[in-house]
């Protein structure tokens, strides 16, 4: 049976760790601007737009604000593909990527296959701010937050674990793991079995001065060759903003978006002057088009094996949520209250 998680167990369990370690590296506030602002977030981002817009209202960065909004699903144990409690690779280590992206000044910085840091979005923020470099990995990723103060965490959480050795016990009837009986089995377990996770987290801030700020954080696809780094920590794959056009960012297999450049297509969508929507379904139709020249990545009916999803908003404060097929939603916030919309599919099934 599946073990309820209380809030006050849970907060106890992150909150210090978590508080600490988002001071590192965030910008004093200033006062709030006249503009409005709007966040845009994947669809398990409705906690995250809304704190990222009281940060907002009271001054903070918006870069800042974006990645304190994302540190409540990295932290939280029930969340699947991000962070903590994130499904681990085929080796059963959970492993992580994480960017940012700063309007003001242009900057960028990530971090991929970071094991043991709770928020690896803030870790992509250090590498922007106090290196020369964009792009961290692996064991240099990681002695880099430890230097800048961001405490060891054990993210394979019980849960997720089982999860996993599940899926070692059952995927090969010929290797030698041999599954427990069916009743034996966790309620909670095959769901991630039948359906491969793919999910993330993108949050996109336009402040109260009509700055930009974004980032994307995940624990990628589960049971991924170790070592295996998806779009989330690539700027322009992942996401990718403009101050004076946009940003967006994306979640789905993100191999889609490594060969394409999607967020980055996006944002140049709406430079060319396209709205938000007519730039994010050019390039779920790009995906679309290329994607299925690959026989892997093509289904029996000529369409894609995959779902990407996309969210973006202007510089104007338009925005909008496209994907592949139906089912898709984002979280928006525009300044009076958080809400769940539709993504608008390119396909209808």
């Amino acid at each position: 049976m599946r073990r309820p998680i209380h809030r006050r167990e849970f907060l106890g369990t992150t909150a210090a760790a978590s508080l600490s370690t988002l001071a590192i590296g965030a910008a004093p506030a200033r006062p709030p601007g006249s503009k409005r602002p709007i966040i845009v977030s994947s669809a398990n981002g409705l906690k995250a737009v809304e704190k990222a817009m009281e940060l907002v209202k009271q001054g903070h960065d918006p870069l800042d604000a974006a990645i304190e909004g994302v540190a409540i699903v990295e932290a939280d144990p029930t969340d699947h593909s991000v962070g903590l409690g994130g499904l681990p690779n085929e080796d059963g280590v959970v492993e992580l990527d994480a960017a940012v992206m700063h309007g003001p000044t242009h900057g960028g910085g990530s971090v991929a296959s970071i094991r043991n840091i709770l928020h690896p979005a803030a870790v992509a923020r250090l590498v922007m701010k106090r290196t020369r470099h964009v792009l961290l990995v692996g064991e240099g990723a990681l002695r880099f937050a430890r230097a800048h103060g961001f405490p060891e965490v054990n993210l394979l959480t019980e849960e997720a674990r089982q999860i996993w050795l599940h899926w070692k016990e059952t995927r090969d009837p010929d290797d030698d793991w041999v599954p427990p009986p069916a009743e034996a089995v966790a309620a909670f377990v095959p769901q991630y079995i039948q359906k491969r996770v793919t999910g993330t987290i993108h949050c996109s801030v336009l402040d109260t001065h009509g700055d930009l700020g974004c980032t994307t954080t995940t624990s990628g696809l589960s049971w991924k060759i170790p070592g295996r780094v998806g779009d989330s920590p690539i700027l322009g794959a992942g996401l990718y903003l403009d101050n004076e056009v946009g940003s967006a960012g994306s979640t789905g297999v993100g191999e889609a978006n490594l060969l394409n450049l999607s967020s980055h297509l996006v944002v140049e969508g709406m430079r060319a002057g396209k709205s938000p929507k007519d730039a994010v379904m050019d390039a779920c139709k790009r995906i679309a088009t290329t994607s299925i020249r690959d026989p892997k990545r093509r289904r029996p009916d000529g369409r894609t094996t995959f779902e990407v999803k996309f969210y973006a908003v202007s510089k104007d404060g338009k925005f909008f949520g496209g994907s592949i097929y139906p089912g898709g939603k984002m979280a928006v916030h525009d300044g009076d209250s958080a809400k769940l919309v539709d993504c608008e599919p390119l396909f209808d099934k």
